[in-house]
């Protein structure tokens, strides 16, 4: 085992619109993710979980952006400082942070952490855009916001722990999109961001969409952070998330993506973290998102039917 990935878990649900998300690393865990990776040929080490008050302790208005709308926003962003600092430092010690979420603004503090003095690349697998800003989103819900946040959008501009300097609109690819806001389709017209929506999937197939993403993401970066979202998969597959959104990929198709990536890393060491999130223990069938989830990150680390 030539590499050792540090499991880091952030059992956040501050910035999701149901309960339950917090619980997602622990189901993810108990899916046997320590095994699958090891299986797969890597190291694992679990750090735990980042602590956090509970959303019922806290009032969700007490630090919002001016004229804007962002749930718990004093919280998300304790958070995600502190699990930027973990990120970095994991990386810094030449080890790989695969982070649990929690629900997706979790990302806020990975995509920070990993982008510190490099330039980085990113592949969001979501059915979502999550570009929306305080002052866009009809819900204040800040996991439909942190690609927004890293990429300085609105009022995350001004927010120091919000950015990631080294992450460019030009090297941020989407796989999988179909569920997005007419603001965000406005951003998304309007920047140097790639989009693959599902309509590409289903015309070009998931391998080819992803190869072309990894040109896309690795063009002048120094790695690749992959965040996958569950609710990428189709609900009938992925039942256990807070936002489903019918027409996701397949199971086969899911694995074949990350596999892909894996292919591209072996040969070429292209992968720098990644985040696994919106896993919703309370909203599952027999775990079996998290399950999904676990073998999912198995299969980005070399996990083979052969």
């Amino acid at each position: 085992m030539d590499r050792t990935v540090r499991i880091i878990g952030a059992p956040m649900d501050y910035g999701a619109n149901r309960r339950g998300v917090d619980m997602g690393p622990s189901a993810i865990r108990y899916a046997g993710l320590a095994d699958g990776l090891e299986r797969a040929g890597v190291g694992p080490i679990d750090d735990g979980d980042l602590s956090m008050p509970r959303a019922e302790e806290r009032d969700p208005d007490a630090d919002q952006p001016h004229g804007g709308n962002a749930k718990f926003l004093r919280e998300i962003a304790d958070v995600c400082r502190r699990l930027r600092d973990r990120v970095a430092a994991t990386v810094s010690d030449g080890e790989f942070p695969l982070v649990l979420g929690g629900d997706h603004a979790v990302a806020i503090g990975s995509l920070t952490g990993a982008a510190r003095d490099v330039d980085l690349g990113a592949i969001w697998f979501d059915a979502h855009a999550d570009l929306n800003t305080p002052g866009t989103s009809p819900s204040g819900n800040v996991h439909g916001m942190p690609l927004a946040a890293v990429l300085g959008y609105g009022a995350f501009g001004e927010m120091e722990w919000a950015p990631a300097p080294g992450l460019r609109e030009s090297s941020v690819v989407y796989v999988g999109l179909r569920s997005i806001d007419e603001r965000e389709r406005d951003l998304l017209e309007e920047s140097d961001l790639t989009a693959y929506t599902m309509s590409d999937i289903d015309q070009r197939g998931v391998s080819a969409v992803v190869e072309d993403a990894l040109a896309v993401a690795t063009d002048g970066t120094d790695g690749v952070h992959v965040s996958l979202d569950l609710d990428w998969l189709d609900p009938k597959t992925a039942p256990g998330v807070g936002t489903p959104v019918r027409g996701g990929v397949t199971y086969r198709e899911a694995h074949a993506a990350l596999e892909t990536l894996s292919r591209r890393d072996e040969a070429a060491g292209i992968l720098r973290s990644m985040d696994v999130v919106e896993v919703n223990p309370i909203l599952d069938e027999a775990n079996e998102t998290a399950t999904l989830a676990a073998e999912l990150t198995a299969s980005t680390f070399g996990k083979r039917i052969l």
